[in-house]
């Protein structure tokens, strides 16, 4: 399983057809559910995330989630790692979020790009992967690589630094950037598997994506516990949004039932120190 040559789809980039799927967790993608909710200065409340362990902490247990059979791990950060390939997914970073939020008058601490990279680092640190894909809204807008600080801009040079790093196009940002290093694709297909941004509407067997923020709710001891969380069901998966402050989207949400349509499907939540499979019908609804 082993030296998979990847096929990136490279048509522009600029030209793509906005997605009618719900984006950015009620938080500003594209579609009906997120055009309901994008007026400013109402703001999702980030889902709490586990910080990551420090220097002589124990690391958290990962999970493996078979997709087509192969075992991938899944990290209660919210990475996912496939270990034949040596390849490591994050989406959903929106570096440059709570600066794009004061350009627009909504004072956010400046630290989120800075947190996201420090978070990443650690797990890049942790796996060694010799290729990393960053799946979509890597940035929360266009002009968000223009406003990295320079010590956010090393850090990310610095993170790159030995690896091939892709970023997909996302619909926060489908072009292509400058001055933030990596190379650009629409789409990757990496033998049975093709990595993209915004789910297919129609099925995909072997399809990794992000854009949804995925979030499952549980009742516990008489209160409702969220999570940002994978979904998946055994064919395709869709990535915990990985963003410092990312919202989510129920996995209830109706564009989870269009993804998966009849086919039972599971919240794979993110702990403190590991993952809680869960099917996804047992979570509750908003």
């Amino acid at each position: 399983m082993r030296g998979f040559s990847a096929k990136a789809q490279s048509s522009p980039l600029s030209q793509r057809a906005p997605s009618s799927l719900a984006g950015e967790g009620r938080g500003g993608g594209s579609g009906a559910h997120a055009q309901a909710a994008t007026a400013l200065p109402r703001l999702t409340t980030p889902t709490p995330i586990p910080s990551p362990q420090g220097v002589g902490e124990q690391r958290a247990s990962r999970a493996e989630i078979l997709l087509l059979g192969i075992a991938f791990h899944a990290d209660p950060a919210g990475v996912l790692y496939w270990p034949e390939e040596k390849l490591l997914v994050a989406a959903d970073l929106h570096l440059e979020k709570g600066s794009a939020f004061a350009a627009r008058g909504v004072l956010l601490p400046p630290y989120d790009t800075a947190e996201t990279l420090a978070r990443l680092a650690l797990l890049i640190a942790h796996y060694a992967p010799r290729r990393i894909i960053a799946l979509g809204d890597n940035f929360h807008d266009g002009d968000g690589p223009a406003r990295m600080t320079d010590r956010d801009r090393a850090a990310l040079v610095a993170l790159q630094r030995g690896r091939d790093w892709l970023w997909v196009a996302g619909n926060h940002d489908p072009d292509p950037a400058e001055n933030i290093g990596g190379d650009f694709v629409a789409t990757l297909a990496l033998g049975p598997f093709t990595f993209r941004h915004e789910p297919a509407k129609e099925p995909q067997a072997g399809e990794i994506a992000g854009h949804l923020h995925p979030l499952a709710r549980l009742a516990r001891r008489g209160h409702a516990v969220s999570r940002r969380c994978f979904v998946s069901d055994g064919e395709r998966l869709v990535m915990p949004a990985f963003g410092a402050y990312a919202g989510g989207l129920n996995v209830r949400d109706r564009a989870f039932a269009a993804l998966f349509g009849a086919r039972p499907f599971t919240a794979h939540m993110l702990g403190a120190r590991r993952l809680y499979a869960v099917a996804a019908a047992r979570c509750l609804p908003d």
